[in-house]
């Protein structure tokens, strides 16, 4: 074994490196120390790479290289060990590094990093060599890319003047075609402003005939109106002969007259006679009297059943639902207004229609009930209960337009019940031929 601490003047400890470790050494003192760090027991390494004893070469590399660069610069004995471990497992290089003569086919960077290791005489020329070198090789590849780059660049260069030549041709050929179709342009907006030229005069000759046709047609109007009032004097004159000729004509009709006035007092004369032979008692009842009616001044039992009830008992809408195929129209928002307001307007509708459902099984009348569309947020998905038709406006439609149309299209005769306590739609109604009842009614009988 060699030694490298503690020698004569020719030891290689004694010198000093002046300059930073060159970069591609580093790296190199790094690996072998990292190689050389598993062959080493915990005891032996240094107190602050004891915890990196448990690493892989390549991590310790990689996480535990400025701490293994700094304890094997600053530990002698440390380096010593490390030193050790290389001349195992090199022990052609570190041969020849001790004998002063490193092989010549060897890499400069892995010569340096061994003399840096193990520090043999001239260990600082090796490493400064070693640097030099790898400066060199360095430059040398930095130059040969920049002039791979310079030759790439050139190429680009000559394909972007070859590509600037081929647009420059493409938009003098654009050009060119834009030319041409600005002149054919040019020359179509002169045919076109030439056209309008001659449509103004054509319009100017136009509206001068128009201006003749319209001063003809008022002559033509005063000549009319001037014929029809000729015409209407000449009518009522000869309304006048007519109604003159007509007297005429009754006059001349006097003596028919009394002929047949003759002939019907004769008949009137045989039929008295032939009744005084016949005996035939008095007539006391006519056909007419034989027909299920009611006189003027008289009143029907449900007549007088409907005199005793005021306008809001509910038995007046019974009365009027039990005629004959009569329709209930309900104004819906003004009767849950006016029943149950603090309800929101789902709650109202499904409460009024329930209700309204049990009134139509319990009378059999057509029930109908109207909402204003206009109140709804947003579409209503309802299933309409048994018996009850629901009916929303459209937009821009009130309810009670809708219920005002309802009425006009049942037919002349036909018992039709509205029950709103709005007064213009109650007055509608009733012109229309129905008949309004209070929403209070309503309310009452459905309670």
């Amino acid at each position: 074994m060699v030694e490298t601490t503690g020698g004569g003047p020719q030891d290689g400890a004694a010198e000093v490196l002046d300059r930073p470790l060159p970069d591609g050494v580093r790296r190199k003192v790094v690996q072998i120390v990292a190689d050389g760090f598993g062959g080493l027991t915990v005891a032996e390494l240094p107190a602050q790479l004891r915890q990196y004893a448990r690493f892989t070469p390549t991590r310790r590399a990689k996480f535990a290289g400025n701490a293994m660069a700094a304890a094997l610069e600053t530990d002698p004995l440390f380096r010593q060990r490390i030193g050790e471990k290389l001349r195992e497992a090199e022990p052609e290089l570190t041969g020849a590094l001790d004998s002063g003569s490193p092989p010549p086919a060897a890499d400069p960077l892995d010569v340096a990093a061994a003399a840096y290791v193990l520090r043999p005489p001239g260990w600082v020329k090796l490493v400064t060599a070693a640097g030099e070198e790898a400066q060199r090789a360095d430059a040398e590849r930095a130059d040969e890319e920049t002039r791979a780059e310079l030759e790439r660049l050139r190429a680009e260069l000559d394909r972007a003047r070859d590509h600037t030549r081929a647009e420059t041709e493409r938009l003098r050929a654009e050009l060119d075609a834009a030319k041409k179709e600005t002149d054919s342009l040019h020359r179509k907006l002169r045919s076109a402003l030439a056209d309008v030229k001659r449509g103004e005069a054509a319009l100017r000759k136009l509206r001068g005939e128009m201006e003749a046709v319209r001063a003809e047609g008022q002559t033509q109007v005063s000549a009319a109106e001037s014929e029809t009032r000729r015409l209407k004097a000449r009518l009522g004159e000869t309304e006048a002969a007519l109604e003159a000729a007509r007297r005429a004509a009754r006059e001349g009709r006097s003596v028919e007259d009394m002929r047949v006035r003759l002939l019907l007092d004769t008949v009137l004369d045989a039929t008295q006679g032939l009744r005084r032979e016949l005996a035939l008692p008095p007539v006391s009842v006519r056909p007419a009297e034989t027909v299920d009616a009611v006189e003027p001044g008289r009143m029907t039992p449900k007549g007088i059943a409907a005199r005793a009830l005021s306008e809001d008992d509910p038995a007046v809408l019974d009365q009027l639902l039990a005629l004959p195929q009569a329709h209930l129209v309900v104004d819906g928002y003004n009767v849950t207004k006016t029943g149950y307001p603090q309800m929101p307007l789902e709650k109202q509708r499904l409460r009024l229609l329930g209700q309204l459902a049990q009134l139509a099984a319990q009378t059999g009348a057509e029930v109908t009930c109207v909402f204003d569309g206009a109140e709804l947020v947003a579409p209503v998905l309802l299933a309409p209960p048994r018996g009850v038709r629901v009916l929303f406006s459209k937009p821009g439609v009130t309810a009670d337009e809708l219920i005002r149309q309802l009425v006009r299209a049942e037919p002349p005769g036909r018992p039709v019940i509205v029950a709103s306590t709005d007064r213009e739609v109650a007055d509608g109604v009733a012109r229309a031929g129905a008949r309004p009842v209070a929403s209070a009614v309503l309310l009452k009988r459905l309670s």
